[in-house]
């Protein structure tokens, strides 16, 4: 009797496990064929377990559905505790953006599997994303030092030490990823970009022309040439680069206002227009664009429509307006409006108080404007106070006028301080 017992028990155990096998196989096949809502609603029907689970977390994993993926994740874990689930759960976590829980995760296993050079590669780039850049620059360290063959790690570290503000360890490990490396893209942007920032134009340019020998249409590097011969006032190499570059990156605003300003700059004030113009087309409430077109058109002495560009660019703009204020001063001088200039040369200065210009012309225009000079004296002492090195010839005239004012209030008799 006992021994039938146990045969019946191995018949049924064969017979469930047999059902079992077969429905995976049929699982497996409905995944292949891409129809996962099957496959889910079969899993789901079965008894749950570690590999049920799991492959319902996949299966949502693959689909973009990864909140539930994750539920799933930590059902199958709670059964077993697989190193591969817990690898999927970190990338689930990190997918949606769950930082501190992939950090959590990921930690706890390169602490115990230190040669998962993968997931301390991630680890690595979460702690950028946090902005722990300490952590960050530890990492990349510790996995240049398992693998120097890989650019990567030293470009990440390089990363971590812009964060820490540590601009020649930055240059450094872009330099060593370079070295490791000379085709790394990322590495060799980041190198000219540098070195444009301090100046140093022999080791920009060598490293834009490296760049653009390896991808000639690079934005970023053309963008650094361009910035870099404009800069020069080298008007006629950085034309053909940036009517290349417009033709690569169609209705980029950058590139077309950048054509505008060459343009301007090189006289050719129709051709700037048209370009702003073709700019505001795509892009209305850039600010900037409608200050260019401002500037066009007080050059072709159009001082209505350079009006009505400047008060646009005050309508839409974003940032301090300095620069606005002060074209629109300008067109109301042109317009014989003086006291309308002096209220914009005054908002110029107050929106940003480096503009040395904006307080000159406050200064000349009220000066020119008002007979009585008490206010004009003191926005002259204010322009030699803090601009009197900046333009000789600017504080050349601001001191004569403080020498005439105060001499005029003397012979009447007045106090002017």
């Amino acid at each position: 009797m006992k021994k039938i017992l146990i045969l019946l028990f191995l018949v049924f155990f064969q017979f469930g496990y047999s059902q079992t096998r077969n429905l995976n196989k049929e699982i497996d096949s409905l995944l292949l064929k891409g129809r996962y809502q099957l496959a889910l609603k079969k899993l789901k029907s079965l008894e749950p377990t570690y590999t049920s689970y799991a492959k319902i977390a996949n299966i949502y994993y693959q689909v973009d559905k990864t909140k539930l993926a994750i539920v799933y994740y930590k059902k199958s874990l709670d059964l077993d505790s697989v190193y591969s689930t817990k690898v999927q759960l970190g990338k689930a976590y990190q997918k949606v953006k769950k930082y501190d829980e992939a950090i959590s995760i990921y930690k706890d296993i390169v602490e115990k599997d230190s040669l998962n050079l993968l997931l301390k590669y991630q680890l690595g780039k979460i702690y950028l994303i946090k902005r722990k850049a300490t952590l960050a620059v530890e990492t990349f360290q510790e996995l240049y030092d398992l693998d120097a063959t890989n650019a990567n790690y030293s470009y990440q570290k390089g990363i971590g030490y812009a964060m820490k503000k540590q601009r020649n360890k930055m240059i450094g490990s872009f330099l060593e990823a370079y070295k490791t490396d000379s085709t790394h893209m990322k590495s060799i942007n980041q190198l000219a970009t540098s070195f444009a920032k301090l100046g140093d134009k022999d080791s920009t340019f060598l490293f834009i022309n490296k760049g653009l020998s390896l991808e000639p249409n690079h934005f970023s590097l053309n963008k650094t040439k361009i910035n870099q011969l404009y800069k020069e006032e080298k008007y006629d190499e950085v034309l053909p680069v940036l009517i290349r570059l417009d033709t690569v990156y169609r209705n980029r605003v950058s590139v077309i206002d950048m054509l505008g300003r060459v343009y301007f700059s090189m006289g050719d004030f129709e051709k700037s227009k048209k370009e702003f113009e073709r700019s505001i087309k795509i892009e209305r409430r850039n600010f900037k664009t409608h200050t260019y077109l401002g500037h066009v058109a007080m050059k072709m002495e159009n001082y209505k429509q350079a009006s009505m560009s400047y008060m646009m660019a005050v309508v839409f703009a974003t940032e301090k307006l300095d620069e606005e204020y002060y074209g629109l001063g300008y067109v109301n001088l042109k317009l014989k409006k003086p006291k309308k200039a002096i209220s914009m040369f005054d908002k110029a200065y107050k929106a940003n108080r480096d503009n040395h210009k904006a307080l000159y012309q406050l200064a000349k225009t009220s000066d020119d404007f008002y007979i009585e000079k008490k206010q004009v004296y003191k926005y002259f002492r204010e322009y030699l106070l803090y601009f009197d090195e900046v333009d000789k010839d600017l504080t050349a005239y601001a001191q004569k006028r403080v020498k005439e004012i105060k001499k005029d209030y003397f012979l009447l008799g007045k106090k002017i301080e």
